[in-house]
């Protein structure tokens, strides 16, 4: 929720928790606006994909940097300006340390009723095709497909149902679409954080009433899966006050250990 208000508490985060690869979503800046100089201070190498004040996505790394592409194979444009549908700044892919990261911000969708909704069916799709066609060339490729997946895939992801009867996030094309794609690809951070959410909206006490979703994601193919050593949700990074940094974002970073 826009990384030039919360870079220093970013790579603050970053810092303490030694994170080796960070991918982020909803960065809402243009690439000319993206604060690089406090990324290579902290020492990361750093790659981003935004068009203006919308979307976008980043990958930050100290394990090196390869074969960086701008959205995947295939990806859905939306819009219907005056030059047609445009290609949002909603995945970027770039292999770190050995493993193919992908930062991905999956559409919102809106309103069942909207055409934004058709239009996230229609983004899920796509990427599942081209994530399935990844393991068919390649069944050990180490491949993690991580962001803000704008589902909640369980009835458990929320904290009431009833808040979300016929809204989005929850209907069953949006968690058949996920399904299909943690058909090949592990949901490595859930057995470690049973109960968990990983959002929080800004409405007040929202947050330490556990009034919470979860829609982020770290699925790793898996040869990736198989490395997996622990994981988790950085909640408190969620909390604001007098020994935090800024404010927070309404998503908690989502994380993983693997193995040498």
């Amino acid at each position: 929720n826009s990384i030039r208000t919360r870079v220093d508490r970013v790579v603050d985060w970053m810092t303490r928790a030694e994170v080796d690869v960070l991918a982020m979503q909803e960065t809402k800046c243009a690439d000319d606006k993206f604060p690089v100089m406090a990324f290579l201070a902290a020492g990361y190498e750093v790659a981003h994909c935004g068009h203006d004040q919308w979307n976008g996505v980043a990958i930050a790394s100290r394990v090196g940097f390869d074969d960086v592409q701008i959205g995947f194979d295939g990806q859905p444009a939306w819009g219907g300006g005056k030059n047609g549908p445009a290609d949002e700044a909603r995945a970027l892919g770039a292999t770190c340390g050995g493993v193919r990261v992908w930062s991905l911000y999956v559409p919102n969708g809106r309103s069942v009723a909207d055409p934004h909704y058709r239009y996230k069916l229609e983004w899920l799709a796509a990427l599942n095709q081209t994530a399935q066609s990844w393991l068919a060339e390649d069944p050990e490729a180490q491949i993690a497909l991580t962001g803000d997946w704008n589902i909640a895939p369980h009835d458990e992801d929320v904290w009431d149902m009833a808040v979300f009867a016929d809204s989005t996030h929850v209907t069953a094309p949006e968690r058949e679409a996920f399904a299909a794609i943690e058909a090949s690809y592990a949901d490595v951070v859930r057995p470690f954080t049973a109960g968990e959410f990983t959002y929080w909206d800004y409405t007040q006490l929202r947050f330490p009433r556990r009034e919470g979703m979860r829609i982020d994601f770290i699925l790793a193919s898996p040869a990736l899966a198989s490395r997996v050593v622990h994981a988790g949700i950085a909640r408190d990074e969620r909390k604001s006050g007098k020994d935090r940094i800024g404010a927070p974002s309404d998503h908690a970073p989502v994380w993983c250990d693997l193995d040498a």
